[in-house]
């Protein structure tokens, strides 16, 4: 037996070093490393002496090749700072590592090629499942699901197609979101949009669906970037939507973000909310409870959409047909005082 870890450019610590190291098979390493209940408890211990001197790290290529599963889910999410997926991810982390999966974090940053690429490296890995954002894969990253032929659920998003998917409808939460200030008063109601990825479109167009039905829509009360959404875009996005359509009464937010930014904005210029103007974000962020007024939003369950979705992954990972394809788990308006 030796104390020594491997020198740099040496060939990784394996399961038979451990074993050496130990005095027994590597066999029983094994054993001990998957089920620790069918080793003694001083042999388990001096395993774990060993695995951690040694530095050992188990090949998961080489276990997966062996038993065909790598007890890895895949999940990608646009943004790692998003509010939004950062509770999401941790309902999924939640789910999943009771379960004994561990999950391989992507960040798309909202690009369906970066996408791409992520897919095609994690699928190196031959992960158990995946968990996508949406339904707005390129055609590449389609091609590549298909032919991986894993078990894949969509989040955040619906679609009747047959594909597994755990979300909310983004149109009829915009749709819902624009009926409350009409039904509140309000004629003139603006919307400010930023990021514009698939959730962000369907949200507008819930917007203009209500007010077309009004008779009310008006193209020059609408403002859309494509930059990541901020609360000082928020500010400025104010300060250009009040030069072009300076009487408006209301303003729809595509999120809390530039909602924040909005309110911050009009107390600089001492506009009284929602006396002069109303506002309204999206997502329920922590914050928006609390600003003064507070902020009506759409509160959308995204913890309870990273379970479910697990849940479903789980499903169907075990060759199990989930209940129903698609889980529409709803929304909720929650009306403030800034409206």
């Amino acid at each position: 037996m030796t104390d020594r870890k491997p020198r740099a450019g040496q060939s990784r610590v394996t399961l038979n070093d451990v074993a050496a190291h130990v005095g027994v098979s590597a066999i029983t390493i094994s054993r001990a490393l998957n089920k620790p209940a069918l080793v003694t408890d001083s042999l388990r211990q001096r395993i774990d002496d060993a695995v951690r001197q040694l530095g050992y790290v188990p090949n998961r290529a080489a276990r997966s090749l062996a038993s065909a599963r790598s007890h890895s889910v895949v999940v990608l999410v646009p943004s790692l700072s998003n509010a939004v997926f950062v509770d999401t991810l941790a309902a999924i982390h939640d789910t999943l590592y009771p379960c004994g999966y561990q999950m391989l974090i992507g960040d798309t940053r909202y690009a369906p090629q970066d996408e791409e690429k992520l897919l095609r490296t994690y699928l190196e890995y031959n992960p158990d499942g995946i968990l996508l954002t949406g339904f707005d894969q390129n055609d590449a990253a389609s091609t590549l699901l298909r032919s991986a032929n894993i078990p894949t659920v969509h989040m955040m998003e619906l679609d009747d197609s047959g594909r597994y998917c755990v979300g909310f409808s983004q149109f009829d939460s915009g749709y819902a979101l624009t009926r409350l200030l009409l039904d509140k008063g309000y004629r003139r109601i603006g919307f400010l949009a930023a990021q514009l990825d698939p959730r962000t479109i369907k949200r507008g167009e819930g917007y203009r669906a209500a007010l077309r039905e009004a008779g009310l829509y008006q193209p020059h009360r609408e403002i859309a970037e494509a930059q990541p959404s901020s609360v000082g875009q928020g500010a400025r996005l104010l300060d250009e939507l009040l030069r072009q359509a300076p009487d408006c009464d209301a303003i729809f937010c595509n999120n809390d973000d530039l909602a924040l930014g909005v309110m911050f904005e009009c107390q600089r210029r001492h506009i009284a909310v929602p006396q002069q103007l109303a506002i309204a974000g999206f997502n329920n962020l922590d914050m928006s409870a609390w600003t003064n007024p507070a902020l009506t939003t759409v509160a959308t369950p995204r913890y309870a959409i990273g379970a479910a979705a697990a849940n479903m992954l789980l499903t169907l990972m075990a060759g199990e047909q989930p209940a129903q394809a698609l889980q529409d788990l709803g929304f909720k308006l929650l009306v403030r005082g800034s409206t």
